[in-house]
């Protein structure tokens, strides 16, 4: 898709200039204007933070992936309810390190995302040499079985759809 220098990203701005409209609940010539204005500028202010996207070596393997995803949220959200509902003697909460494979930042984003929104862990930080992944786990009996449960279930599938963001 060819770029124009004035409007690197005219999706972006017809977005911005839509949820503008959308927020000033009035349809009208100035709205309207002030909206494609607002989208232009943040999308041109924008542009130097945006992060080149790899492309993506197995669809399939990713809808798989996403498909996983989905599943393992909505069971990490029963499995929470239950655990929070009932004894909370039950739960362990604690930190863990996973060390990364991955050094895209797409990937790492990705990966960080995933685990955040799935109920019971949260990316609590990276270090600075992208080698490890602190987080915070609601109930952590055995935290070499949930590194290689991450490893393999999320990490894996990551590096097999971003191949270049390995080591």
């Amino acid at each position: 898709m060819k770029r124009w220098r004035w409007l690197p990203y005219p999706m972006l701005s017809l977005s911005l200039t839509l949820l503008w409209l959308l927020l000033a609940n009035q349809l009208s010539v100035g709205h309207l204007l002030l909206g494609a204005f607002l989208g232009w500028a943040i999308a041109l202010l924008a542009g130097g933070f945006w992060v080149a996207v790899q492309p993506v070596a197995k669809p399939l393997t990713l809808i798989r992936f996403l498909l996983l995803v989905l599943m393992d949220i909505v069971t990490a959200n029963i499995e929470v309810a239950r655990r929070i509902l009932g004894p909370q003697a039950k739960l362990h909460p604690g930190f863990v390190v996973v060390p990364l494979e991955l050094r895209d930042e797409v990937g790492l984003i990705m990966l960080t995302s995933i685990i955040s929104l799935t109920p019971g862990t949260v990316s609590a930080d990276i270090s600075d040499d992208r080698y490890s992944l602190l987080l915070h786990c609601l109930d952590v009996t055995d935290p070499q079985a949930l590194v290689q449960q991450i490893k393999s279930r999320y990490e894996a599938p990551l590096l097999e759809v971003f191949p270049c963001s390995a080591l």
